[in-house]
């Protein structure tokens, strides 16, 4: 057997974050649930893997009926990790299905207008003629806002293959502009912009606090002990305005950027 050397209590209680799965399907039928997974890239915190078996524990708790795990890769990539469908680790097993869009046939796609997008990404000899078969298809489409909403999704997939050049050339921009999908990510990018802008003025406004307590109670603040203060987060140079309180010199300043790693 293993020879046990220290062993350590943990805590009895277990986290329980919130985890958020990208879609979920209620097949009334069949009283299953489809979850569909989309990822970009293989690499994940935690492991697909892992977050996989997480989503089907909760919904198993949750809805106590049969899943249906789908894990579908987007982007063409090698790695190993796109061909994994499933987690092994000493008593547990757990599999689910994994679709590559770089292996599958594009006509199922081009047949259904409502999967055009996901055409884009799909297995072709000849990626540019595909886009351009996916483009006839869209144009279509005769209903307008079904016109402009899939042609945005259509734009979005084949930017993780194609040139953005091409697909401008093959899909009329305005389109993508007044789509309801870009505009919810235009706001997103809108309401990020001002949360950095924010974040951004709060930084510099406690690093002019600093300099100037330095500069009253040292003189003058050289340039490379400024660019240290410049480096430091909005906690760190609050910490650090109240730390000014009990330091006799300036070198008291740069042993403490020293060992807040600045």
């Amino acid at each position: 057997g293993i020879e046990v050397t220290e062993i350590s209590v943990l805590k009895t209680e277990l986290n329980t974050e919130p985890i958020h799965a990208d879609a979920l399907t209620l097949l009334q039928t069949a009283n299953k649930i489809l979850q569909w997974e989309f990822q970009t890239l293989p690499a994940s915190k935690p492991s697909l893997p892992l977050r996989m078996l997480k989503y089907w524990v909760r919904l198993k708790e949750k809805y106590n009926c049969p899943i249906e795990q789908v894990v579908i890769f987007l982007k063409f990539t090698t790695s190993s990790k796109a061909y994994t469908n499933q987690l092994v680790d000493t008593n547990t097993s757990h599999r689910y299905r994994v679709i590559r869009m770089w292996e599958q046939d594009p006509e199922p796609f081009l047949a259904n207008p409502a999967l055009l997008p996901f055409a884009t990404l799909a297995f072709s000899e000849s990626p540019t003629r595909l886009l351009e078969q996916v483009a006839a298809a869209v144009d279509r489409i005769e209903e307008p806002l079904a016109f402009t909403n899939i042609s945005a999704c259509t734009q979005l997939l084949a930017g993780l293959r194609f040139d953005q050049r091409l697909i401008t050339e093959l899909f009329p921009e305005e389109v993508m502009q007044e789509s309801v999908i870009y505009q919810k990510i235009i706001q997103k990018g809108h309401k990020l912009g001002l949360l950095e802008g924010k974040l951004e003025g709060r930084q510099e406004e406690g690093y002019s606090i600093v300099i100037r307590q330095l500069t009253r109670r040292f003189g003058s603040v050289d340039d490379q002990l400024q660019q240290g203060i410049q480096k430091l987060s909005i906690a760190q140079l609050e910490e650090l305005s109240e730390a000014l309180l009990d330091f006799e010199t300036v070198k008291s300043v740069t042993v403490w950027l020293t060992e807040h790693h600045q």
